[in-house]
């Protein structure tokens, strides 16, 4: 099930986009001012975005850059009642997936929705390679290869979770977004030491030390995070 954060400062507007979304079978997450809505889009675990332009506190064009940053796969979807061609142009310069000009009929955004979560499953791209200082990681052949000649096997699980830590550089992911973006599955449906475990085995395959790791941090009380590294 496909998790939409809805951040529209209009009260009337948002419970209505709100319920439409939930009717048609999503989990929502809504904010009403520019602030909470940044610090949702910074933390919270969801599959798309929907915008509003004018908010008090943070603009949508400074919550979508800020975005763009820090998790630049989301895909987004900007409300506005401005119709100017420059307002649009810069929204999607910026990095947006599609502009709805408001007022909008629920079944136009609903069917947005499903075209840009249809399009963009994924995004960024994969990364081919990964250095992390005293070897390097392989997606193509799946496998680490070391400075020392030696290599060892990820398997596709492992290299999916490299990939998505890849993905959301400078955030510390949760274990519960872990399951729902790499497992594809609810967190209440698993026990969430199944991300611990694999964290183990992959600290182990890179050598990186379990009691200070350099590569796969832990923060605490918020999940994990990959080392600054360079990406091919």
């Amino acid at each position: 099930m496909n998790t939409i954060l809805v951040i529209e400062d209009d009260s009337a507007i948002r419970r209505g986009v709100v319920d439409a979304l939930r009717f048609a079978g999503y989990e929502v997450l809504e904010a009403g001012e520019g602030k909470a809505g940044l610090e949702m889009a910074q933390r919270a675990t969801f599959d798309l975005m929907l915008l509003d332009v004018v908010l008090p506190n943070y603009n949508g064009f400074e919550i979508l850059t800020a975005l763009r940053t820090q998790r630049p796969g989301t895909p987004v979807i900007m409300l506005s009642a401005r119709g100017e061609e420059a307002d649009r142009v810069r929204g999607l310069k910026l990095g947006a997936d599609d502009y709805v000009v408001k007022p909008f009929s629920v079944r136009e955004l609903l069917a947005r929705v499903e075209a840009v979560l249809r399009r963009n499953p994924e995004r960024p791209p994969p990364v081919k390679t990964l250095d992390f200082g005293h070897g390097k990681v392989d997606f193509s052949r799946m496998e680490l290869r070391f400075i020392d000649g030696a290599r060892t096997e990820l398997s596709e699980r492992e290299a999916q979770l490299i990939q998505y830590l890849v993905a959301n550089p400078d955030r510390a992911i949760s274990r519960e977004e872990l399951l729902r973006r790499v497992w594809r599955i609810e967190p209440q449906h698993t026990e969430t030491r199944t991300i611990d475990m694999h964290l183990a085995n992959l600290r182990s395959k890179m050598r990186d030390d379990a009691s200070a790791p350099r590569i796969l941090i832990t923060v605490r009380g918020k999940g994990y995070m990959l080392a600054r590294t360079s990406t091919a």
